[in-house]
């Protein structure tokens, strides 16, 4: 009985071998819309959907960083089920489905790579980014009004902040040395202490912005995501503190009994161990 069983899941196995998964998952999709399909998938809307791609997003970095695959695979699904989920969104308004979404991405790589379906000629990926550059210009109907147009205002902060100034070097207006930008992180850094010290709440808000800004500007300089960077030093942080839970659990201390002298030791210990 249970070689039966097998054989018939090795069957089904073959059988599905060939099947064209992506189309299978816009079939889905549009079976879940149907009137007599799923209620929570029938209320979604492109505004609704917003937060589940940040999510879904996020989650896939964290499978890349972990060197995930199963997790990776999983992941991409995610972010798939949610192009497709707008486009069926989008058909059911007579506006475009996915075979438009697919199409539009098919035509923009085959016109920003002339290198290889076309007659262009470059020698390394920075003359290619150029070329990208050159072609995305040329196809706008009108000139951007400002060099520091286009940058996603949903992008996270630092990383926003990373290309609007990245875009702005690309006019000239940038810092000629790493002292200059590190000069302007302590002007900010000066400028907040003044306003602690006068108490200006509002100040010290506008203020701590700038610094971030300033940071940001350096981070760029040395040719790093200030996002990237963030997020390491939390994990950092996060692991420092969870060994410095464990230290005082297993001598059955709780954290907040300990006075701030007894963590900073701790923690000092922690910082040596990762």
């Amino acid at each position: 009985m249970a070689s039966d069983q097998q054989n018939n899941l090795v069957k089904e196995q073959d059988d599905l071998s060939g099947v064209d998964w992506f189309h299978r998952l816009v079939d889905t999709m549009h079976r879940l819309r149907q009137p007599d399909g799923c209620p929570w998938d029938r209320e979604q809307t492109h505004e609704t959907l917003k937060e589940y791609l940040a999510e879904e997003a996020a989650e896939l970095f964290d499978a890349i960083d972990e060197e995930d695959d199963n997790g990776m695979k999983e992941e991409l699904g995610d972010v798939m089920l949610q192009v497709v989920f707008h486009a069926q969104i989008a058909d059911e308004e007579g506006r475009f489905a996915v075979n438009d979404v697919c199409r539009e991405c098919c035509e923009k790589l085959w016109r920003r790579h002339p290198h290889v379906f076309g007659e262009s000629q470059v020698q390394n990926a920075e003359e290619v980014l150029k070329q990208w550059d050159e072609i995305k210009k040329g196809e706008k109907e009108q000139a951007p009004e400002s060099a520091v147009s286009n940058v996603p205002r949903h992008l996270p902060a630092l990383h926003r902040a990373h290309k609007m100034q990245k875009k702005a070097a690309k006019t000239g207006f940038d810092w000629p040395s790493t002292e200059g930008v590190i000069a302007k992180i302590e002007e900010e850094l000066g400028e907040l202490k003044e306003a602690v010290d006068e108490e200006n709440k509002d100040a010290v808000s506008e203020e701590i912005g700038d610094l971030l800004f300033a940071v940001v500007n350096l981070s760029r300089y040395k040719e790093q995501l200030a996002e990237d960077l963030l997020h390491q030093a939390v994990q950092k942080f996060e692991s420092r503190f969870r060994k410095m839970e464990k230290y005082f659990a297993d001598r059955d201390v709780s954290l907040e009994d300990c006075s701030i002298e007894e963590l900073e030791s701790v923690w000092q210990q922690m910082k040596e161990t990762c």
